[in-house]
């Protein structure tokens, strides 16, 4: 199944908050495991305050699940007391995949 479809998320953390919103995003793995159309799903760390998340999708159901699923859900809750602004959400179309020969994600 080819991964066709993604979602970039950037996150901007209140400088006293980073250590939770990293915290947050560790802890986010657990729910995307649970996400059978989540296909990658990679949380980062940019800077001190920067963090993001990317996913990746073979199709657009898929993606809508997600986008409509657990975490966007958690984060717009706890969003507003850590994040210094809204997070830029872009969705995306993925123009080329490398994966190692055997790369199944998990």
């Amino acid at each position: 199944m080819d991964l066709k479809l993604g979602v970039l998320a950037l996150l901007e953390a209140k400088p006293e908050k980073a250590a939770e919103v990293k915290e947050f995003l560790i802890g986010g793995k657990e729910v995307v495991d649970r996400e059978p159309g989540t296909r990658t799903w990679y949380a980062f760390q940019i800077d001190d305050t920067h963090f993001g998340i990317f996913d990746s999708f073979a199709d657009g159901d898929a993606r809508r699940a997600h986008l409509g699923g657990e975490i966007p859900k958690a984060l717009g809750e706890v969003g507003p007391g850590l994040l210094a602004k809204e997070p830029e959400l872009h969705t995306v179309d993925l123009l080329a995949v490398k994966r190692e020969k055997g790369d199944v994600p998990s």
